[in-house]
């Protein structure tokens, strides 16, 4: 116990010391995890083989993350998906096991090992690019979707290889030994994975399994649908906040159990049962009681992932592994850079899906050990088939790294699209027509005048005219088509495009262009509303700041305030912050952080004093009156 708990306090403190500098940095939580692995594991030696226990519990954290994310699928969702589960996900396991197993062929080895090295590294890293994509806010973007669906693709592929990989024994040339087995040690990852110790299909026929295994199913998906429903309710009856948890992390670990007895994954089974529940109106009270266990888990299997790393054999041979690892992360990203391309993935979004599953996964620790264990691979090579899985595992964070400075070079450049020829005009110029824009085109087109409306989404240009807006295909930075948009007569030029900078540049253009137009332009925040006003816009419209004086003003109601005074306290306030964004923004400079730049600091200080004075005063005008 004194060891077990020696061990969990060194994991912690590594945890709370190394993902904040890590974040600081802008590196990312997982790749501090690594790191701290690394430091407490192989460079300090504070933590050692013995930490099995604190493995399984850190292990779970993958089956906890995949049950949140069924949650937030419902079954029509999944239904949806199939197209690219089944062809970009069975595309990309398929295709990568081909050309690893070809690779490894071509160094000399047998057939059934071969396809056992192929299998073992197309797999990816759920734990890592799923919570890199949440914490990004990438899991939304197409590429994100896109990548998703592989990885789900791939959880699910581990159930047949299973079944597959003792078929290849007979292919072996040569039987191993006994004494070629691998340590326990070695073979982290099995139990929490792929096995248990106790099994209902062993030594059952084939149509046994299978009829345990649909049995395992059915019951997750009937305990889903008609028994969560009255289990919560008797729970809310206690009134008792942590019966809500203790629920929660029921349900999970039954779940897994029940799927380790019958030799599927966990995981798997997780992530069905979180399907059946995304229905469910219980469902946002499991994200909120197991987010914080799937958290502080996933972390804790990030470290073991760092602290596993044999350094002595890494460093006897670390050019051969280091090369290897990164052969594998580029012929991956080689064949999923081939199915973005066929599946249409364009932009960022094909960066995002090449350089995100490039690496190799935590299920390729469970096929090893399997293999190892039905004596398929010998332990020489499965000792450096988990150093190749690690290190590319650590090299993961690198690589979203790298797509972030493709993705910013990339959103720099404006691709050349085909422009539509504009055969209209108006005095009012519409620049950008998403949210924000379109509501003011309808209500200028609505009150009699017209608009010339640009974009250069091509999708939202074809969604304004099948809804019978008139709208031009092209980018409204680009001169031409502000010239052809009829600038020079324009009365108006309303930018609200989604990329500061570009909106910014947009405003200087015409200022400079036309110095007499009235533009309005679009914020995103006080900062953009310095930078327009800088480049000359008339009128600048925080695009929250209405939406959230209306909230603060239905605040005061309810505080006891009447309608007229909520009214004339929200009028005050506008006002003033108006006057004091002018006021700031003459002191604001890009090059010099606001909480930096001591000349604006003590004017927002001073104005938020005067803001305070004025609203005081007017409730003691309105209770004197």
């Amino acid at each position: 116990m004194e060891s077990f708990l020696y061990q969990a306090s060194i994991y912690l403190a590594a945890a709370v010391i190394a993902v904040p500098i890590a974040a600081r940095l802008g590196l990312g939580s997982v790749l501090g995890y690594l790191a701290a692995g690394i430091l407490i594991g192989p460079v300090l030696g504070l933590v050692g083989a013995e930490t099995e226990d604190l493995q399984h519990f850190a292990e779970f954290g993958v089956v906890m993350m995949l049950f949140l994310i069924g949650l937030e699928l419902e079954p029509k969702t999944l239904w949806n998906m199939r197209h690219k589960l089944l062809g970009m996900g069975g595309a990309q396991v398929v295709l990568s096991t081909l050309l690893l197993m070809g690779v490894a062929m071509a160094y000399g080895e047998p057939l059934g090992v071969a396809i056992a090295i192929g299998v073992t590294l197309a797999l990816s890293s759920t734990a890592i690019v799923l919570q890199t994509l949440s914490e990004k806010g990438l899991m939304q973007t197409n590429g994100g979707r896109s990548v998703f669906s592989v990885l789900l693709t791939q959880d699910i592929a581990v159930i047949p290889i299973l079944a597959f990989l003792p078929l290849l024994v007979a292919t072996m040339p040569v039987q191993l030994s006994s004494d070629d087995s691998i340590s326990r040690s070695d073979a982290t990852h099995l139990d929490a994975y792929g096995h248990s110790s106790i099994s209902l299909v062993e030594g059952l026929p084939a149509w046994g399994v299978t009829l345990v295994t649909m049995g395992a199913i059915a019951i997750v998906i009937l305990a889903g649908v008609f028994l969560t429903r009255p289990v919560f309710r008797f729970i809310h009856a206690t009134r008792l906040r942590e019966m809500y948890t203790a629920l929660a992390l029921l349900i999970v670990v039954s779940i897994s159990f029940l799927m380790m007895i019958v030799g599927m994954s966990p995981a798997l089974g997780a992530f069905l049962a979180g399907v059946v529940l995304a229905s469910s109106e219980f469902r946002h009270e499991l994200e909120t009681d197991l987010e914080p266990f799937k958290g502080l888990l996933l972390g804790l299997f990030f470290i073991t992932v760092g602290a596993g790393i044999n350094f002595v054999l890494l460093f006897e041979d670390w050019p051969a592994l280091i090369s290897m690892a990164i052969l594998v992360i580029t012929l991956k990203g080689f064949v999923l850079y081939c199915l973005a391309v066929a599946f249409k993935i364009k932009g960022r979004d094909r960066w995002l899906f090449t350089l995100g599953l490039a690496q190799a996964g935590e299920f390729g620790f469970v096929l090893v050990a399997f293999s190892v264990g039905q004596g398929l691979i010998p332990k020489d090579v499965a000792e450096t088939l988990l150093l190749v899985v690690a290190l590319s595992m650590l090299i993961t964070p690198l690589l979203f790294i790298l797509y972030e400075i493709i993705g910013k070079r990339m959103a720099d450049q404006h691709p050349e699209i085909e422009a539509d020829e504009i055969d209209h005009d108006g005095p009012v110029i519409i620049a950008g027509i998403g949210r924000f824009g379109q509501i003011v085109n309808r209500l200028v087109q609505g009150s009699g005048f017209n608009t010339v409306v640009l974009d250069h989404d091509i999708e939202t240009i074809a969604l304004m005219r099948r809804f019978g807006f008139k709208s031009f295909l092209g980018d409204p930075t680009r001169p031409d088509m502000l010239q052809a948009a009829g600038l020079d007569t324009a009365r108006v030029l309303v930018v609200a495009l989604d990329d500061k900078a570009a909106s910014a540049r947009l405003v200087a253009y015409a200022r400079k262009a036309r110095p007499d137009i009235h533009i309005i332009a679009r914020a995103y925040d006080r900062v953009h509303v310095y930078s327009l006003y800088q480049a000359g816009a008339n009128d600048i419209v925080r695009e929250l700041f209405d939406g959230s004086l209306r909230a603060g003003r239905y605040a005061l109601e309810n505080l006891g305030l009447t309608e007229y005074e909520a009214a004339q306290a929200e009028h005050v306030f506008y006002h003033h912050d108006r006057d004091a964004v002018r006021q700031l923004a003459e002191l604001w400079t890009p090059d010099i952080p606001t909480s930096k730049n001591d000349a604006y600091v003590a004017r927002a200080r001073a104005l938020e004093k005067e803001l305070e004075v004025s609203l005081a005063a007017r409730q003691e005008a309105q209770k004197s009156g």
